[in-house]
């Protein structure tokens, strides 16, 4: 081997090194990561500009106790899902659909027919932790962007017409992410679930009672512009079968007979 050659090899790749590392020294990482900087600006902004929105629409239900019960179910399913769940905005609607859905900026809005519907507190876990899944996978902002496009929700945050806010509300909680997504979000909620030591079967024992309605109403949007229900208790199902489930109750029988109650109440 050529000393000299290698001398110089070395001082070659000594040279790029240094000028490397003085060009990364250099850059504006504020300015290099701007893209994302804004989409996180507007997802916080479409958040607020959605649910300002919703609660002229809605009747919303504001109870502390009510709210603090409903956190109390999603504890275990945020810890496991690494969300702080005070950074969740937790939101009870006065309504008789069987429905939630995830909103930009971790809006999370829960109708009080959801509640009534679910026999356990197992089973609304299970559908908590489905949209948890879609929050954390940032499924929510991939549906915008994909359907409406960067650009136009940029325009609405911008001054967009009610019209355009209102068509985001019905796009978000009344159709369904990609079948891909859906998909992703049950197998991320079971896992939570799971690791929660919180039992998935009573959420895939919801689906059956669904599906066994026949023809589902207007009443129950969030699973009849869903997968197929049936399919997806099978599935859970399957995934669980022959696993050790966890038997943990979050609220003690007593408890959770007097949330629904006080929720059929409202």
């Amino acid at each position: 081997m050529n000393p000299t050659r290698t001398f110089l090899q070395g001082v070659a790749t000594l040279g790029l090194f240094l000028a490397l590392w003085y060009g990364f020294s250099q850059l504006d990482y504020v300015s290099f990561f701007h893209v994302k900087n804004i989409r996180n600006s507007t997802e916080q902004q479409l958040g607020d500009l959605i649910w300002t929105q919703v609660e002229t629409t809605e009747e919303i239900i504001y109870d502390d106790s009510l709210n603090e019960t409903l956190g109390r179910l999603l504890d275990p399913i945020c810890k496991e899902a690494g969300i702080p769940r005070d950074s969740l905005k937790i939101h009870l609607i006065r309504n008789d659909e069987v429905n939630a859905f995830a909103l930009p900026d971790r809006h999370l809005a829960v109708y009080s027919g959801l509640i009534t519907d679910c026999p356990n507190q197992e089973a609304l876990q299970g559908v908590l932790a489905h949209e948890v899944a879609h929050i954390q996978k940032n499924h929510v902002m991939q549906k915008l962007s994909k359907e409406i496009g960067l650009s136009a929700l940029l325009s609405i945050v911008s001054g967009g017409r009610a019209s355009q806010v209102h068509g985001l509300i019905r796009l978000l909680s009344s159709s369904a992410y990609d079948r891909s997504l859906e998909e992703e979000a049950d197998y991320t909620g079971v896992s939570y679930l799971m690791e929660a030591r919180i039992d998935p079967k009573p959420l895939a024992d919801f689906f059956f009672q669904l599906a066994s309605k026949g023809d589902l109403p207007e009443a129950m949007n969030w699973i009849s512009t869903h997968p197929d229900s049936e399919e997806r208790a099978r599935v859970i199902l399957k995934r669980v079968k022959g696993r050790a489930t966890g038997k943990t109750q979050t609220l003690r029988a007593a408890e959770w007979s007097a949330f629904k109650e006080r929720i059929e109440g409202q």
